[in-house]
């Protein structure tokens, strides 16, 4: 069945290479219209949109270019895919950028980047989308967080602030927006790509978990999306997936562990007494991704 999303106007950021590219492919090919968007160039020099968009049409599929940068031209990339198409049915919040450093090491201008292009470039889109999701009462996000932000990772304090706060925004549009039969759901992707090929290796932790990331593919990640935005995924919001190699996962989502209440109201005595004894054991080790996450991808 090819026709999973036919017809549907999508527009999907970072689609020049690695996950981004592998979803605007997979949507091209179930049926749907697809505003490739990326600001870079591939490994052959050529504009990284254009080629995907002329590897689409190839096959059959209809595809247009954007080179708009998500942080500052929103407007212009949801704008496009209605000019072209005429409607807009689903944005993938896909692009992204890393600049790993430990936090009492990072830069303004390395916070500003990653926060730029991850969240602040997810609002701008998410938010022009909106408003022809709300006009014509449908439509879907999907957007890519990170177990850096829902987990932890060392040296990864700017983008898992960012990765963390998408998780929030997408909570946040699912609950406004249901009333116009919107939707918004996060995918944690495992997958080697061009970002990912950026991670310091200046570690053997490092060198394992690189050597870890390789042997899962980009593409995989590719066909939960076209799942979420088709008819089948139309009451699943506010979930957050993970894609790892062959592997689909659910993520919990932060509640109460475990609660306990002082008549008489706390002390900061009482706090160490009472209260931390009986919290303890519902604490969080300070884990990271790998250690959390820590079989083989299959």
């Amino acid at each position: 069945m090819t026709d999973l999303v036919k017809d549907k106007v999508a527009v999907v950021t970072g689609a020049g290479g690695g996950i981004g590219k592998g979803i605007a492919l997979l949507l091209a090919k179930y049926g749907a219209k697809v505003v490739v968007n990326d600001i870079g160039v591939n490994e052959h020099g050529q504009d990284s949109a254009e080629a995907v968009v002329a590897e689409i049409r190839e096959a059959g599929g209809q595809a247009v270019a954007n080179q708009d940068s998500v942080s500052d031209a929103g407007r212009q990339i949801v704008q496009q895919a209605v000019d072209e198409y005429g409607r807009i049915d689903l944005v993938v919040n896909n692009a992204g950028n890393l600049r790993d450093r430990l936090f009492h090491r990072m830069s303004q201008e390395e916070w500003d980047a990653v926060i730029d292009v991850h969240l602040n470039g997810a609002f701008q889109v998410s938010q022009e989308a909106a408003k022809h999701f709300r006009q014509q009462e449908s439509g879907c996000f999907v957007h890519m967080t990170s177990t850096s932000g829902l987990i932890g990772n060392l040296g990864q304090s700017n983008y898992a602030a960012a990765k963390l706060g998408i998780a929030a925004l997408s909570k946040s549009i699912a609950i406004d927006m249901a009333r116009f039969n919107v939707r918004s759901n996060c995918i944690a992707p495992f997958a080697w790509s061009q970002m990912t090929s950026s991670i310091p290796v200046d570690s053997p932790e490092a060198e394992a978990r690189v050597a870890k990331l390789k042997r899962m593919e980009a593409h995989k990640i590719a066909p939960l999306v076209v799942y979420l935005a088709s008819e089948g995924g139309k009451d699943i919001t506010g979930q957050i997936f993970g894609v790892r190699a062959n592997e689909i996962m659910v993520f919990s989502q932060p509640r109460p562990a475990r609660s306990v209440h002082h008549a008489e109201g706390w002390t900061p005595e009482t706090v160490g007494e009472i209260a931390i004894p009986a919290l303890s054991s519902a604490f969080y080790e300070l884990e990271r991704s790998p250690d959390v996450i820590n079989w083989d991808p299959f």
